[in-house]
Protein backbone atom coordinates (compact mmCIF):
# COMPACT_ATOMS: atom_id res chain seq x y z
CA UNK A 1 0.00 0.00 0.00
CA UNK A 2 0.61 4.05 -0.42
CA UNK A 3 0.72 5.38 3.15
CA UNK A 4 -1.03 9.04 2.55
CA UNK A 5 0.23 9.80 6.61
CA UNK A 6 3.87 9.96 7.70
CA UNK A 7 4.27 10.49 11.22
CA UNK A 8 8.12 10.72 12.38
CA UNK A 9 9.84 10.85 15.78
CA UNK A 10 12.42 13.26 15.96
CA UNK A 11 14.73 12.48 18.76
CA UNK A 12 17.16 9.48 17.05
CA UNK A 13 15.24 9.59 14.08
CA UNK A 14 15.48 13.18 12.50
CA UNK A 15 18.18 14.23 14.81
CA UNK A 16 21.40 12.23 16.13
CA UNK A 17 20.69 12.78 19.84
CA UNK A 18 19.87 9.34 21.62
CA UNK A 19 23.82 9.69 23.02
CA UNK A 20 23.22 13.39 24.67
CA UNK A 21 19.80 12.35 26.20
CA UNK A 22 21.20 9.54 27.84
CA UNK A 23 24.39 11.12 29.49
CA UNK A 24 22.35 13.83 30.72
CA UNK A 25 20.19 11.91 32.37
CA UNK A 26 22.56 9.86 33.93
CA UNK A 27 24.95 12.65 35.39
CA UNK A 28 21.42 14.57 36.78
CA UNK A 29 20.58 10.70 38.26
CA UNK A 30 24.65 10.94 39.50
CA UNK A 31 23.84 14.52 41.25
CA UNK A 32 20.87 12.84 42.97
CA UNK A 33 23.07 10.26 44.22
CA UNK A 34 22.02 7.40 41.92
CA UNK A 35 24.60 5.16 39.71
CA UNK A 36 22.92 3.84 36.70
CA UNK A 37 24.83 1.75 33.86
CA UNK A 38 24.63 3.50 30.43
CA UNK A 39 23.88 0.69 28.79
CA UNK A 40 20.67 -0.06 31.18
CA UNK A 41 19.53 3.69 30.45
CA UNK A 42 19.79 2.48 26.46
CA UNK A 43 17.17 0.09 27.02
CA UNK A 44 14.75 2.65 28.38
CA UNK A 45 15.49 5.36 25.21
CA UNK A 46 12.70 7.19 24.27
CA UNK A 47 10.33 5.83 27.29
CA UNK A 48 8.42 8.35 29.20
CA UNK A 49 10.80 9.68 31.32
CA UNK A 50 8.69 9.48 34.76
CA UNK A 51 8.40 5.72 33.57
CA UNK A 52 11.90 5.01 32.95
CA UNK A 53 12.52 6.25 36.59
CA UNK A 54 10.22 4.72 37.91
CA UNK A 55 12.07 1.30 36.55
CA UNK A 56 15.64 2.50 36.86
CA UNK A 57 15.53 4.38 40.36
CA UNK A 58 12.41 2.96 41.89
CA UNK A 59 13.15 4.63 45.30
CA UNK A 60 12.27 8.20 43.82
CA UNK A 61 9.06 9.05 44.70
CA UNK A 62 6.81 11.33 42.25
CA UNK A 63 8.22 14.88 43.21
CA UNK A 64 11.85 13.83 42.99
CA UNK A 65 11.42 12.13 39.91
CA UNK A 66 9.91 15.32 39.04
CA UNK A 67 13.32 16.95 39.72
CA UNK A 68 15.61 14.75 38.47
CA UNK A 69 13.49 15.21 34.44
CA UNK A 70 13.95 19.17 35.03
CA UNK A 71 17.22 19.06 36.05
CA UNK A 72 18.39 16.93 33.19
CA UNK A 73 16.36 19.29 30.98
CA UNK A 74 18.25 22.02 32.11
CA UNK A 75 21.66 20.39 32.04
CA UNK A 76 20.47 19.57 28.34
CA UNK A 77 20.18 22.14 26.73
CA UNK A 78 22.81 23.78 28.34
CA UNK A 79 26.03 20.63 28.02
CA UNK A 80 24.30 19.12 24.98
CA UNK A 81 21.76 20.68 22.93
CA UNK A 82 24.78 22.28 20.86
CA UNK A 83 26.30 19.06 19.70
CA UNK A 84 23.28 17.58 18.06
CA UNK A 85 23.11 17.26 14.42
CA UNK A 86 20.85 16.19 11.75
CA UNK A 87 20.68 12.93 10.22
CA UNK A 88 21.83 12.93 6.81
CA UNK A 89 19.64 14.03 4.09
CA UNK A 90 16.41 13.93 6.02
CA UNK A 91 15.06 17.02 3.92
CA UNK A 92 15.33 15.04 0.81
CA UNK A 93 13.17 11.90 1.96
CA UNK A 94 10.49 14.42 3.31
CA UNK A 95 10.43 15.99 -0.33
CA UNK A 96 9.93 12.89 -1.83
CA UNK A 97 7.53 11.69 0.28
CA UNK A 98 5.41 14.37 -0.19
CA UNK A 99 5.74 14.51 -4.11
CA UNK A 100 2.87 12.04 -4.65
CA UNK A 101 0.47 14.33 -2.04
CA UNK A 102 1.01 12.11 1.30
CA UNK A 103 0.99 14.41 4.43
CA UNK A 104 3.98 14.40 7.22
CA UNK A 105 3.33 15.21 10.75
CA UNK A 106 5.94 15.13 13.50
CA UNK A 107 5.22 12.85 17.27
CA UNK A 108 7.69 14.07 19.64
CA UNK A 109 7.98 13.83 23.14
CA UNK A 110 10.28 16.58 23.13
CA UNK A 111 9.33 20.49 23.28
CA UNK A 112 10.44 24.01 24.16
CA UNK A 113 13.73 24.98 23.42
CA UNK A 114 15.14 21.44 22.15
CA UNK A 115 12.49 21.27 20.00
CA UNK A 116 12.75 24.61 18.44
CA UNK A 117 16.51 23.93 17.61
CA UNK A 118 16.04 20.72 16.33
CA UNK A 119 13.76 22.54 13.71
CA UNK A 120 15.98 25.26 13.55
CA UNK A 121 18.72 22.71 12.41
CA UNK A 122 16.16 20.50 9.86
CA UNK A 123 14.46 23.35 8.16
CA UNK A 124 12.03 21.32 7.14
CA UNK A 125 8.86 23.18 8.54
CA UNK A 126 7.56 23.95 5.01
CA UNK A 127 7.29 20.56 5.06
CA UNK A 128 5.61 19.49 7.82
CA UNK A 129 1.75 19.65 7.97
CA UNK A 130 1.12 19.17 11.63
CA UNK A 131 3.11 18.81 14.74
CA UNK A 132 2.14 16.81 17.96
CA UNK A 133 4.83 17.33 20.98
CA UNK A 134 5.14 17.28 24.55
CA UNK A 135 3.69 20.20 25.00
CA UNK A 136 0.56 18.41 23.83
CA UNK A 137 -0.38 15.74 25.73
CA UNK A 138 0.46 14.60 29.90
CA UNK A 139 2.24 11.28 29.07
CA UNK A 140 4.94 10.26 26.69
CA UNK A 141 5.57 7.52 24.09
CA UNK A 142 4.81 4.40 24.42
CA UNK A 143 1.20 5.90 25.80
CA UNK A 144 -0.17 6.34 22.24
CA UNK A 145 -2.07 9.36 22.28
CA UNK A 146 0.40 11.68 21.31
CA UNK A 147 0.64 9.26 17.77
CA UNK A 148 -2.98 9.65 18.32
CA UNK A 149 -3.57 13.48 18.30
CA UNK A 150 -0.84 13.46 15.25
CA UNK A 151 -3.00 11.54 13.00
CA UNK A 152 -5.90 13.70 13.98
CA UNK A 153 -4.06 16.73 13.02
CA UNK A 154 -2.96 14.84 9.61
CA UNK A 155 -6.79 14.25 8.70
CA UNK A 156 -5.76 10.62 7.12
CA UNK A 157 -7.30 7.31 8.55
CA UNK A 158 -4.95 5.48 10.87
CA UNK A 159 -4.99 3.10 8.78
CA UNK A 160 -3.21 4.55 5.91
CA UNK A 161 -0.37 6.01 8.15
CA UNK A 162 2.90 5.22 9.67
CA UNK A 163 4.95 6.08 12.16
CA UNK A 164 8.94 6.24 12.43
CA UNK A 165 10.48 5.86 14.84
CA UNK A 166 13.83 4.72 16.42
CA UNK A 167 12.87 2.82 19.68
CA UNK A 168 10.49 0.04 20.47
CA UNK A 169 8.29 2.43 22.36
CA UNK A 170 7.23 4.40 19.25
CA UNK A 171 5.99 1.38 17.97
CA UNK A 172 4.28 0.70 20.88
CA UNK A 173 2.25 3.85 20.48
CA UNK A 174 1.78 3.69 16.43
CA UNK A 175 0.33 0.47 17.45
CA UNK A 176 -2.20 1.84 20.14
CA UNK A 177 -3.30 4.54 17.90
CA UNK A 178 -3.96 2.00 14.79
CA UNK A 179 -0.90 2.74 12.77
CA UNK A 180 1.57 1.00 10.96
CA UNK A 181 5.05 0.71 12.09
CA UNK A 182 8.45 1.28 10.92
CA UNK A 183 11.92 1.73 12.49
CA UNK A 184 15.39 3.04 12.33
CA UNK A 185 18.54 1.75 14.11
CA UNK A 186 19.86 4.72 14.87
CA UNK A 187 18.27 5.12 18.56
CA UNK A 188 20.80 1.68 19.25
CA UNK A 189 17.64 -1.04 19.91
CA UNK A 190 18.21 -4.00 17.38
CA UNK A 191 16.26 -5.25 14.32
CA UNK A 192 14.71 -7.53 16.61
CA UNK A 193 13.43 -5.47 19.40
CA UNK A 194 11.69 -3.06 16.89
CA UNK A 195 10.36 -6.25 15.00
CA UNK A 196 9.01 -7.38 18.45
CA UNK A 197 7.40 -4.30 19.18
CA UNK A 198 5.66 -3.87 16.12
CA UNK A 199 7.75 -2.69 13.38
CA UNK A 200 6.75 -4.07 10.22
CA UNK A 201 10.40 -2.81 8.40
CA UNK A 202 13.48 -1.93 10.07
CA UNK A 203 15.87 -0.05 8.14
CA UNK A 204 19.39 1.59 9.64
CA UNK A 205 18.42 5.05 8.58
CA UNK A 206 15.61 7.56 7.33
CA UNK A 207 16.96 7.83 4.01
CA UNK A 208 17.21 3.89 3.84
CA UNK A 209 13.40 3.55 4.18
CA UNK A 210 12.80 5.27 0.87
CA UNK A 211 13.26 2.63 -1.60
CA UNK A 212 10.35 0.87 0.17
CA UNK A 213 7.88 3.13 0.73
CA UNK A 214 8.23 4.22 -3.16
CA UNK A 215 7.59 1.10 -4.68
CA UNK A 216 4.68 0.78 -2.18
CA UNK A 217 4.74 -1.14 1.17
CA UNK A 218 3.01 -4.19 2.12
CA UNK A 219 2.00 -4.01 5.10
CA UNK A 220 0.66 -7.36 7.01
CA UNK A 221 -2.98 -6.81 7.88
CA UNK A 222 -1.88 -7.73 12.20
CA UNK A 223 -1.03 -3.68 11.98
CA UNK A 224 -2.89 -2.36 9.49
CA UNK A 225 -6.71 -2.15 10.54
Amino acid sequence: MQFSGYILDVEGTLVDSVRQNLLSLQESLADFGIVVPYDLLQLYSGLDGDQTLQLIAPDLDADERKRVLEAQGKLYERKYLQSVKPFNGVRDVLERLTKHGSRIALATDCKGPELKHYLSLLDIDDLIDSLACGDDVEHGKPDPRLVGLAVRKLGVPAGQAVMIGDTPYDAEAAQGAGTAAAGLLTGGFSKEALTEAGCFVVAGELRDLLPYFEKGAHVPASVNP
